[in-house]
């Protein structure tokens, strides 16, 4: 079975964004996103894999056997956007969603080109439901 690419790596997150990230204004809107989602999910900020910064962890398992460890909300400053994976399948969800302000979806991610093209209240009200239903549906440091 593949291993998991969203494990805790150790390393330092400010080294990281200073590394990788080329733009400006992707690397103020990763610093503040680090800022909000430390204070909304009460986790510091941990690289998980190459490139995804998150908060907080838990385990998962679905019904084909495959299980793993991922973060409860997290990031990734990408080239082309910044990765949200703030997002639980949940109707809250669902209905905070058109609200949220300029953005693309994927099954599971959301694609924001720069913080200031959503509304950062509706973000939090995402990431604050996506740290319920983990919490009632998986074992997490969210409890």
């Amino acid at each position: 079975m593949a291993k998991t690419k969203t494990t805790y790596t150790g390393q330092n997150v400010a080294d990281f964004i200073n590394a990788y990230v080329d733009n400006e204004q992707k690397k103020a809107d990763s610093f503040q996103l680090i800022k909000l989602m430390e204070e909304w999910s009460a986790e510091e900020a941990k690289m998980f894999g190459p490139s995804i910064i998150g908060f907080g962890n838990y385990h998962y398992k679905y019904a084909s056997g495959h299980e793993g460890d991922a973060p409860i909300i997290g990031f990734s400053p990408r080239k082309n956007a910044l990765t949200l994976y703030v997002c639980a399948e949940t109707e809250v969800s669902k209905l905070l969603l058109p609200n949220l302000g300029k953005f693309k979806m994927s099954k599971a991610c959301i694609y924001v080109k720069k913080l200031s093209d959503i509304k950062l209240e509706v973000l939090k009200d995402l990431c604050l439901e996506s740290i319920r239903y983990i919490s009632e549906h998986h074992e997490c440091s969210c409890r």
